[in-house]
């Protein structure tokens, strides 16, 4: 199938999700994952209503980034080292991965450098694999805190979450379950830096499950653009 159908088979399998959990569809924002994908690919997307796009690496925001004509919000999902913060700052629109104050510091410095309050979501490890980064959700409110004491450039709108892999959804459903409930709990902080609006939890092969258990961002690749070459990785990674 194209990438335009694929769209629209995800968005079919998203509304149900949604109505399943008693939600409105048109509250659950779609970002496609554009990881080793071509510029042609990522046009299409967009020209099939896609408004988001997201990069795990900042090398590919920085290349691709000048090659997308058509209007689109970029994000960050994937892990951001300090140095590269002052490469990305002003080019997307969401940081997805905050695991630190160290980092979340550093973005503040390059945000007030350009002028601008950077969102950021802070990435939780409730599987607490070890392959994974991300926060030890008791570790959370304290981090949290410490960012909004210290970052005023830096706006909290939320939490990410990416769940081992299972091929039986019921077996990953506790960790989104888990998630949802400290995403509720840090949702009643009262700061003007916390503004939490978006739980970003859900993939190609588990976006379901994560919309059912309260997601309302999710983040697909393979399913909008197939499997990906990884014998084509774009220089520079």
């Amino acid at each position: 199938m194209s990438i335009t159908q694929n769209i629209a088979d995800i968005r079919e399998r998203m509304a149900e999700a949604a109505r399943r959990s008693g939600r409105d569809p048109e509250d659950i924002l779609l970002i496609a994952v554009t990881k080793l994908h071509e510029p042609d690919e990522i046009e299409e997307a967009i020209a099939a209503g896609i408004t988001d796009i997201a990069e795990n690496k900042v090398q590919e925001i920085q290349k691709k980034y000048d090659q997308i004509a058509s209007p689109v919000r970029w994000h960050l999902i994937g892990h951001l080292q300090t140095n590269k913060v002052k490469n990305i700052i002003d080019k997307v629109v969401m940081i997805h991965s905050v695991e630190s104050v160290h980092l979340a510091q550093e973005i503040d410095k390059r945000a007030a450098a350009a002028g601008k309050t950077m969102d950021v979501l802070l990435q939780v490890n409730a599987a607490h694999e070890e392959s994974k980064f991300g926060l030890d959700p008791k570790d959370v409110p304290q981090v949290m805190q410490e960012i909004l004491d210290t970052c005023p450039n830096v706006r909290i709108r939320g939490l990410m979450h990416m769940a081992p892999w299972s091929e039986d959804p019921e077996e990953i459903r506790p960790y989104f379950s888990e998630v949802k409930k400290l995403y509720d709990t840090l949702s009643e902080v009262e700061h003007p830096n916390a503004d939490f609006s978006y739980l970003s939890m859900g993939m190609s092969h588990d976006f379901e499950t994560a919309i059912e258990e309260g997601a309302n961002i999710i983040r697909v690749g393979t399913s909008i653009f197939g499997e990906r070459d990884y014998s084509k990785k774009m220089g520079g990674m």
